[in-house]
């Protein structure tokens, strides 16, 4: 053809360099462009995209790390002498996980190398739809063609513009894990559960501000009692199980606090303040770090989308797709966290950009699956799921077809640890009808990414209640916990399991 490339990949994170790989396999001509915009701060990264960079490489690193802090208090009670108090050190922490992501950056670099993969260090902008341009860094202009065309930009954090000093004061997850020294006293304004969970485990002094989520819905004076069966979502009832959890592990919660300005004093330090919805009153606070939490935006602006008669949401911004991942425009294609009413997850962006490339140049009509995508949120007490909630089981079958069986239960470690187990808790969702086929399974407990992995290959294959009943647990692990499952949500019974 008169096209340079047949692929041109627009982004170097998980789906872009899954997709571009992939795609040269098949001895393809291939492109890939990558550009990272530094954060408001001037923090910047390599090839790899957020994931990698500012995402879940560096956050699991992170949790890690506040996991052997609370590793440290249990082992007293299994023996070991450790002198009081045990101090955490930022900096080395912190260089040790910036090694291993400038390590990942390079084995990115060498694969599209290996493979023959063109890698492009622009900011593309369209011209028409299979020219992208841009400039090099030494204002060098570039101009690209190609047969097809996958934008794989990926999301950026969200600054909230109506607070005052936001933007100058505050930082966000994109220069969190690039900080070189500790953020000290840490303000989270909205939810960011993960890093104000480990921030909290590293010893710091850590507040989140919450508007509603993740404890809507509810009488907020209550707690979450097993006694009660509040109504409320899923989503809500895991929330506010993690969120108690962090709670009583020192993460301050503000609830129903709005922030209205940041500004910087004399000393440094950044005087938040917020409204306080429930009393009427406005507070404040100093700290040494704001970090906002308020959602991610796709990284759209300057691809120039329109020269290409690329169609978007006009409310969120992101790419239309259909089944095939195809936007408006039949050869510009586009996946990831970029793409309308999909999970925004790395391994869904790297599955679907593989099944692209093979649809595209290996004579494969498989499309990706997005039902019964398992995953899981990496705070102190983790929460995994996979398959639907209780709330869209129930408004795709209807309450009287759904079988919610549940558990309260104890992991052997916290009993000699004096750990409180409050928190630990197990539903998976049925069908009521006939072989009652499991629709869902929620867990929350140490190691919930394990858990949930394995169990998601059973519920893709169609697995059953009867079936999960004869299968046999592993003892003892918390695991076998979702093998022992018998006491339904419907009986009102005590879910507390005892004994061993």
């Amino acid at each position: 053809g008169k096209n340079e490339y047949d692929l041109l990949v627009i982004g170097g994170g998980s789906g872009g360099l899954a997709c571009a790989k992939e795609a040269a396999q098949f001895g393809r001509k291939v492109a890939v462009l990558d550009y990272v915009e530094p954060s408001p701060q001037g923090t910047a990264w390599g090839l790899g995209g957020t994931c990698v960079n500012v995402g879940c490489i560096p956050k699991k690193l992170m949790h890690q790390a506040a996991l052997l802090g609370s590793s440290l208090k249990d082992a007293q009670h299994y023996g070991w002498n450790i002198s009081q108090p045990v101090h955490h050190t930022w900096s080395v922490m912190a260089q040790s996980v910036q090694n291993y992501v400038k390590s990942l950056n390079w084995g990115h670099r060498v694969q599209l190398q290996e493979k023959k993969v063109k890698y492009f260090n622009i900011k593309g902008s369209f011209s028409d739809p299979h020219t992208v341009r841009g400039l090099t860094k030494a204002g060098k202009e570039t101009v690209i063609t190609a047969d097809n065309i996958v934008i794989a930009t990926g999301g950026r954090p969200k600054y909230p513009v109506h607070v005052a000093g936001a933007l100058e004061y505050g930082i966000t997850s994109d220069d969190l894990f690039w900080l070189k020294e500790s953020p000290g006293k840490t303000a989270l304004p909205d939810v960011s559960l993960e890093c104000a969970g480990f921030l909290t485990g590293i010893g710091l002094d850590t507040t989140v501000m919450m508007r509603s989520i993740p404890l809507r819905g509810f009488d907020q004076a209550s707690n979450i009692s097993k006694k009660k069966q509040i109504c409320f979502t899923t989503q809500q009832q895991m929330a506010s199980l993690v969120t108690e959890h962090m709670e009583s592990y020192g993460t301050k919660f503000l609830k129903r606090c709005f922030p209205t300005k940041v500004e910087k004093l004399k000393s440094n330090r950044l005087q938040v303040t917020w409204k306080n919805a429930d009393l009427g009153t406005e507070e404040t606070d100093s700290f040494n770090t704001v970090m906002w939490a308020v959602g991610r935006t796709p990284d759209i602006k300057t691809l120039n989308l329109e020269a290409a008669g690329v169609k978007t949401n006009s409310e969120t911004g992101k790419i239309i797709v259909d089944a095939s991942e195809a936007t408006s425009v039949p050869h510009i294609y586009a996946i990831g966290d970029i793409t309308e009413g999909r999970p925004e997850l790395t391994p869904t962006a790297i599955a679907a950009g593989k099944l692209l490339a093979q649809r595209l140049f290996g004579q494969s009509s498989e499309l990706m699956d997005y039902d019964n995508v398992p995953t899981t949120v990496f705070t102190p007490l983790e929460y995994g799921c996979v398959g639907l909630s209780e709330e869209a089981a129930v408004q795709r079958h209807g309450s009287d077809n759904i079988e919610v069986y549940h558990a309260y239960y104890k992991p052997l470690e916290f009993t000699v640890a004096e750990r409180d187990a409050t928190q630990c808790y197990i539903k998976m969702v049925c069908l009521r009808e006939r072989e009652q086929r499991i629709l869902g399974l929620h867990f929350i407990g140490p190691n919930a990414g394990e858990v949930i992995q394995g169990f998601a290959l059973g519920i893709k294959c169609g697995a059953t209640y009867p079936q999960m009943m004869k299968t046999v647990g592993i003892h003892p692990t918390c695991a076998e916990e979702v093998t022992k499952l018998h006491i339904t949500k419907r009986s009102g019974l005590d879910a507390t399991v005892t004994g061993c």
